[in-house]
């Protein structure tokens, strides 16, 4: 496609400017997680790095962590499970009310975060009578992150076809052993990503937290009950840029991931598939 000389710096400047309105701010708080002085102001006094060190050791911020950590890992298992398994009835099976059932898995991403926070909290406390805890914070997350997984997978699904599942089932494997040596091969490095899509998700999240959790406190939560406390103001930037550096690695990841071409398994796959079974 050609550009004219005029188009591509405006392309270039355009490009320029959508990357400093996203990325500004986060820089802004970089750079005060290493300020000197406890006061938050610009420009900063100077640099250090005790901070983290105060970070570190900050029981409060450990804690923090660890259910931040326990609560995407718990609600990655969960979406990786049932998103998986709702791709695979999605893209690989004709029924009744198949597109419906697609618009609905990816619904809960679109709605409002307070909404399906409220509709949780309702029902865990008033319907089942279930207290708030770590729990209960692993299902409200998995209710979003579900749908990640499911994207990734059934679009995986889509671009590679059947024709590599009915040669197995042809040579007489079953259903398992297909879905063991030819789908979930070619599932694998999008299930990766939209795992790792689902814990950065997880991780970021407050505001379905907060009306799921119990007495416990994730990142973002502890992040906002301190950020109005000036004496705890610059440990709360070093746990800003933390939650930011965690964030950038499973999309990083998951965006390479997600890159890599759909080769299709070696040839002997669809017979290893169909010895023995």
């Amino acid at each position: 496609m050609h550009v004219s000389p005029g188009m591509r710096w405006m392309l270039r400047i355009g490009t320029a400017v959508a990357l400093a309105f996203i990325y500004i701010p986060l820089i802004v708080i970089a750079i005060y997680a290493f300020n000197q002085s406890r006061s938050q102001a610009w420009p900063v006094d100077g640099l250090t790095l005790d901070w983290f060190d105060k970070a570190l050791h900050n029981p409060g911020v450990r804690e923090a962590f660890w259910t931040s950590v326990k609560a995407g890992l718990g609600a990655t298992a969960v979406a990786l499970l049932l998103g998986t398994l709702a791709s695979i009835a999605v893209s690989r099976y004709r029924f009744f009310g198949r597109d419906t059932i697609s618009f609905l898995i990816i619904l809960p991403l679109a709605l409002p975060g307070i909404v399906t926070g409220m509709a949780l909290n309702a029902t865990f406390t008033q319907v089942l009578g279930v207290d708030l805890s770590l729990f209960t914070v692993i299902v409200g997350h998995a209710t979003f992150c579900i749908v990640v997984v499911f994207n990734n997978a059934v679009a995986r699904l889509r671009r590679s076809g059947t024709s590599l599942e009915e040669a197995s089932m042809d040579l007489g494997a079953n259903t398992w052993r297909t879905f063991r040596f030819v789908t979930f091969p070619t599932l694998r490095t999008a299930l990766v990503a939209g795992g790792l899509l689902a814990f950065a998700l997880s991780l970021d999240e407050i505001i379905v937290t907060t009306f799921t959790i119990g007495q416990e406190q994730t990142l973002p939560i502890w992040i906002f009950a301190n950020y109005a406390r000036p004496n705890q103001l610059p440990i709360v930037n070093v746990v800003g840029l933390t939650v930011i550096i965690l964030s950038i690695i499973p999309v990083y990841l998951a965006n390479r991931l997600s890159q890599d071409p759909i080769g299709a398994p070696t040839g002997g796959a669809p017979a290893t598939a169909g010895a023995g079974a």
